[in-house]
């Protein structure tokens, strides 16, 4: 059993309020949930209005496979959100 780890750090500069920003992040998560049936939430900065970072787990049986499955992932967020991509960070435990 593998464990694939991500994180997305994300800015929106045209956000101006928290609600904003939480209509951004539960569209965001809900599609990773979704399509690639991941655990995904926001992890950190909840209180800052114009940065998301995203967390994103998998459980995959092998390294091949969560190889594969981030750089989907990858390709998705930066096709399906508006903000900035900032920094991503991958991680095979």
């Amino acid at each position: 059993m593998t464990v694939a780890v991500m994180t997305f750090r994300l800015r929106a500069p045209w956000v101006h309020s928290l609600k904003e920003k939480r209509m951004i992040v539960k569209s965001l998560t809900v599609k990773l949930q979704n399509k690639f049936h991941v655990s995904a939430a926001e992890v950190d900065e909840q209180d800052t209005h114009q940065l998301i970072v995203i967390g994103v787990a998998a459980i995959v049986p092998h390294n091949a496979m969560a190889d594969s499955l981030m750089e989907e992932i990858s390709l998705f967020v930066e096709e399906n959100c508006e903000a900035e991509i900032l920094d991503e960070v991958h991680e095979i435990r």
